[in-house]
């Protein structure tokens, strides 16, 4: 029997059977190995998106594992190759696919929000979605390389370039991993963040970390710039508080990329972005090539995945996980172990 973790309302889960499902023409069935928990899980676990959320839904798009079985058609693929996913469906009809997005398609099937997700040790996905992971990179660590691909699309966005000053406001899990791959295009970086224990992580990576509540930030940009402002700032912390930093960050002509998901509108100092120059850029998953630079910074090392894991739990444990990283404190990413020890758990041939 397989298992799969299932949003049944607000701040409810369950681990009930799944049945597996034959990959059809152009599909794979994967076995997942490791499923991370993001921020947007956690929206959808506090009810905030039961508007788009079919239930009883599965969930889960942070993952990595092997390939079960090919379907029909599929080329290049083949039981044992270790893949993860990148979780985009799209109609390749609408404006924003005719003009070259299809990221954000107007009619995006986001899998694991939007149909059936990782959480679960049978999953059935296009082939297309598939990105290949080598060998030698530990599956748990592979499970961080979406949200390595949405650090790679944010600093692409906001067109960081080397020796720039750029602030990131808000260190859980994105943040850090943003501030990580700016500095790797060779940006000089900060991050500001309420958390002591998330801040000591940063710090333990290599990076800078200011404390909102206690720093004067705008002193100690003043310092670090020479008074100009940063360069760039990323809202990652979804707070109103820290929009304002953000703005109040920026030099002339600065850029504020916008990465977090704020759950209501937000006052924003408009007075600022005139009197600057600012610049606002909205961003929002990524495309391939986003993937597979982020499979490369994760496999050489540029991102320190293990680093970042705070642990792992089996997919029996979902809810309890979920409890905790809404407690926050002395968290950072939690993945579930989705391992199928069932005596039918082998990589066949093709379906």
């Amino acid at each position: 029997m397989t298992l799969a973790v299932r949003y049944l309302a607000a701040r409810t889960l369950d681990t009930a059977p799944a049945r597996s499902v034959k990959p059809g023409p152009g599909e794979v069935e994967i076995a997942p190995a490791y499923v991370g928990i993001c921020g947007t899980d956690l929206h959808i676990f506090h009810g905030d998106m039961d508007a788009r959320v079919a239930v009883p839904a599965v969930l889960g798009h942070e993952m990595s594992g092997r390939i079960l079985r090919v379907g029909p058609g599929v080329q290049d693929w083949a039981p044992g190759d270790p893949v993860t996913v990148m979780p985009l469906r799209w109609d390749d009809s609408c404006p924003a696919c005719r003009a070259g997005h299809q990221h954000i398609c107007q009619h995006l099937d986001f899998i694991g929000i939007d149909s059936p997700g990782a959480m679960q040790q049978r999953w059935t996905v296009p082939a297309s979605t598939l990105i290949r992971l080598p060998e030698s990179l530990p599956l748990d660590r592979a499970a961080l390389v979406e949200p390595t691909a949405v650090a790679v699309h944010d600093v692409g966005r906001a067109q960081v370039a080397g020796g720039e000053k750029v602030v990131v406001v808000g260190g859980g899990p994105v943040g850090v991993l943003i501030a990580l791959v700016a500095r790797a295009t060779g940006a000089d970086v900060r991050v500001a963040e309420l958390s002591a224990h998330r801040r000591l992580l940063a710090e333990e990576l290599g990076l800078t970390t200011w404390d909102p509540a206690a720093d004067d930030i705008g002193a100690l940009v003043g310092a670090w710039t020479g008074d100009a402002g940063a360069d760039v700032a990323f809202e990652v912390s979804g707070a109103a508080g820290g929009v304002d930093t953000a703005v109040d960050v920026l030099g002339v002509r600065g850029r504020l990329c916008l990465v977090a998901i704020h759950p209501r509108p937000r006052e924003v100092n408009l007075h600022r972005f005139f009197w600057r120059e600012l610049t606002l850029v909205g961003a929002r998953l990524y495309d391939r090539s986003d993937f597979e630079r982020a499979v490369a910074l994760v496999a050489d090392g540029t991102i320190p995945a293990d680093r970042l894991i705070s642990k792992v739990v089996p997919l029996t444990e979902a809810p309890a996980a979920f409890e905790a990283l809404e407690g926050g404190g002395d968290v950072m990413k939690i993945l579930l172990d989705c391992t199928d020890t069932s005596p039918d758990h082998d990589y066949g041939a093709s379906a």
